[in-house]
């Protein structure tokens, strides 16, 4: 190599080297905030989480200790100075409405404020929902108790065996034995059916005189 091509090379070397570090300086920042970005959203993060179960933990507190409290009156007045919102305040509308004995009307209110409110995981609505059947019972029309639990005996949704065992208690409230028989065997061999929901179907059927499936007679 001459030292003409050399020097060349030395010179278009240096100008990169420039180059570059005119990029940096221009540039740089860039890669600062992106390092920023990174760690102050981890800490971000954990702060978010630490704050959540702290605000979990007092609630849970707050809970407890409106539970403590003797009358459903002190009880009600303890949940409703319970600061809550979301999911949290769905949470303390199924408290509220599974004490029985409280206001009658008034825990049917708060069990249809859960189920109606959308911006709720089916979870909490269909539990409201269930609950709101069983402790309404026959004051409520037979026709729309099996439409709200057809709306939650479906695929996918989280008390699906429960809703269906309610059903088939329908069938056995209008006479009609045999459908209900074959709606509760056909639940026992269902693989999410729980074993004290197959315990329960097994001392109905009996009772209704029907014969429990082979694989659970044993």
């Amino acid at each position: 190599m001459s030292n003409t091509d050399s020097f060349i090379e030395e010179v278009t070397e240096e100008v990169r080297r420039d180059r570059l570090f005119g990029l940096f300086r221009k540039y740089g920042w860039i890669g600062g905030v992106v390092v920023f970005g990174i760690v102050g959203g981890a800490a971000w993060n954990e702060w978010s989480k630490s704050r959540a179960e702290t605000r979990a933990q007092a609630f849970g507190d707050a809970i407890i200790d409106a539970l403590d409290n003797g009358t459903p009156e002190e009880r009600t007045n303890a949940f409703a100075a319970i600061s809550a919102d979301g999911e949290q305040a769905a949470l303390l509308q199924l408290i509220l409405a599974s004490d029985m004995t409280a206001d009658r009307a008034a825990t049917l209110a708060a069990l249809d404020k859960v189920a109606a409110d959308a911006s709720l995981r089916p979870v909490y609505r269909d539990l409201a929902m269930l609950r709101r059947v069983l402790l309404a019972g026959a004051e409520q029309p037979l026709a729309d108790r099996r439409t709200a639990l057809q709306g939650i005996a479906v695929p996918g949704r989280p008390y699906r065996v429960l809703a269906e065992e309610q059903l088939a208690y329908l069938l056995v409230e209008e006479a009609k034995t045999d459908d209900a028989i074959l709606a509760m065997t056909a639940l026992m061999l269902d693989q999410e059916a729980s074993q004290a929901l197959r315990a329960r179907l097994t001392q109905m059927i009996t009772v209704l005189g029907g014969t429990l499936p082979a694989s659970t007679s044993g």
